[in-house]
């Protein structure tokens, strides 16, 4: 009788990797320059295997998350994955171009040229998150792949069943030394973070990111960390209210709220407050009639968060804030049963020290606060974290350029939110504890390539001519003397 076999230990894991990264890197060097063609095919694999599965995926994410719709799948993982990598199939030959850069005087004169390649890195590290796991794995490796690189992935523990799917998807097109994909718990994640990539990308919780920076930092990797944080929306004077808080509610329910560039407070006109409110109701009420059993509604992904969430709108009752759960069939959620939902919840003018006013929400809870005047907006903005997103909502120009100008984020959308990180032209990342880095089109290519200044001396002995080689004599105080003009 065969014993059990037994699974295998970290330190196993940890062996399996490091002889993964060996290998890719191994190959990467032989296989030399990496061409147009070789690059547009591992990206066309992507593209093939993601539409194959598409239906698969959909139920793996429905079953991680108890009840995830099969069209936010579609739209915000699977054709959110694709679309990164037919941009790159599409651009990457003018992006792999060299650049040229000019030259100073007088080398330029007598025909010295400088320029730009761009090289491939090697193997670049990618820790995805759990709440779009293929869209982050597959949009980070669209400018991995673009760039020549190969790749090794650590998925979330979070959501197993699309884990497992993805480590099939890539074991039928991929060859281990391309991409290899590594799952577990954090002590995986740990020992993942701590090996020598030549880039590494994270994005997660500005929390873990601190740990995944300092694990890098041990082998000098550079790391592109994409986070989140609380990400405000000022409403205007001079916004449609039903219009704006429709594509607010829109933003803020999608995925039950759990996405990093999800609105997570509002700041509003006092005396709209009321139809802010109203807004809201309406719009849920026309999006969602029922929550409990309708499967267009995500549920929280798992205890923890769910609890997490509670947790926050209970400190607002036990301290007597207002909260306006919107529930428009008047269900019982406290009955349900196999999921973990919330209803989109409202909490007008909230007490500046609510654990839910420090900590980003990554859930359909949504706090609103009162201004009287603009000005205040700017203020308050600028006395928080950096955030990963601002949004603006208005027709007046001069607030607009104020919220741009005047206040820091990694990105900024008007009249409507999220929709700018789907713009694969836009740079896409934060600043400050909302990130580091960015990616997306040719800036992801750039991310994840080696910019190397290549300069071509002229034939002429311009040090000589220029007076820089011993001896020093009359023609070295003429060049002393134009570098010292004002």
């Amino acid at each position: 009788m065969n014993a059990p076999e037994q699974a295998p230990t970290l330190t196993d894991i940890e062996q399996q990797m490091q002889a993964t990264l060996e290998m890719q890197r191994a190959s990467y060097l032989k296989e030399g320059v990496v061409s147009a063609e070789a690059r547009i095919d591992r990206l066309q694999r992507g593209v093939d295997v993601i539409i194959k599965y598409n239906g698969q995926i959909a139920e793996a994410l429905n079953s991680d998350f108890t009840c995830r719709p099969r069209e936010v799948t579609l739209l915000t993982d699977v054709g959110a994955g694709i679309a990164p990598m037919k941009h790159a199939i599409k651009h990457l030959r003018s992006w792999m171009k060299p650049e040229k850069r000019p030259t100073m005087f007088p080398f330029n004169l007598l025909g010295a040229r400088g320029r730009i390649e761009y090289q491939p890195l090697g193997v670049v590290g990618i820790i995805a998150p759990w709440n779009f796991p293929v869209n982050m794995v597959f949009a980070p490796l669209a400018g991995v792949l673009a760039a020549g690189n190969r790749a090794m992935i650590k998925p979330s523990e979070f959501t197993p069943a699309t884990s497992a799917l993805m480590a099939q998807m890539f074991a039928e097109v991929y060859d281990p030394s391309e991409i290899a994909m590594f799952d577990g718990g954090p002590e995986v994640g740990q020992a993942f973070s701590s090996l020598a990539f030549d880039h590494m990308i994270f994005t997660g919780a500005t929390s873990i990111a601190k740990h995944i920076l300092t694990a890098a930092a041990r082998n000098l990797v550079p790391v592109t960390l994409e986070l989140g944080g609380k990400s405000p929306v000022v409403v205007s004077r001079s916004a449609d209210i039903e219009k704006s808080i429709s594509r607010i509610m829109v933003g803020k329910t999608l995925n039950a709220g759990q996405i990093c560039l999800a609105p997570d407070y509002l700041l509003v006109p006092e005396e709209k407050l009321h139809e802010v409110i109203a807004a809201a109701q309406k719009s849920i009420t026309e999006m969602y009639p029922k929550i409990l059993d309708n499967p267009q509604y995500t549920s929280v992904i798992n205890e923890r968060h769910y609890e997490r969430l509670n947790g926050y709108l209970a400190e607002a009752n036990e301290r007597g804030q207002k909260v306006i759960p919107i529930n428009p069939a008047q269900e019982d959620f406290n009955s349900q049963q196999g999921t973990l939902k919330i209803p989109p919840t409202l909490i007008p003018e909230p007490a500046e020290d609510l654990k839910m006013m420090e900590e980003e929400l990554f859930g359909p809870l949504l706090p609103v606060r009162t201004y009287k005047n603009f000005e205040e907006t700017i203020g308050y903005i600028n006395s928080k974290p950096r955030p990963l997103a601002a949004y603006y909502f208005g027709e007046d120009k001069q607030e607009e350029e104020a919220l741009i100008s005047r206040t820091t984020s990694g990105g900024v959308c008007v009249n409507d939110v999220v929709m700018h990180v789907a713009q694969e032209e836009l740079p896409f990342g934060g600043v400050g504890p909302s990130g580091m880095g960015s990616y997306h089109g040719r800036t992801g290519f750039q991310t994840f390539s080696h910019a190397k200044s290549v300069f071509r001396q002229a034939g002429f002995n311009i040090a000589k001519l220029g007076g820089m080689l011993p001896p020093y004599g009359k023609a070295t105080e003429s060049t002393i003397k134009m570098q010292l003009k004002k």
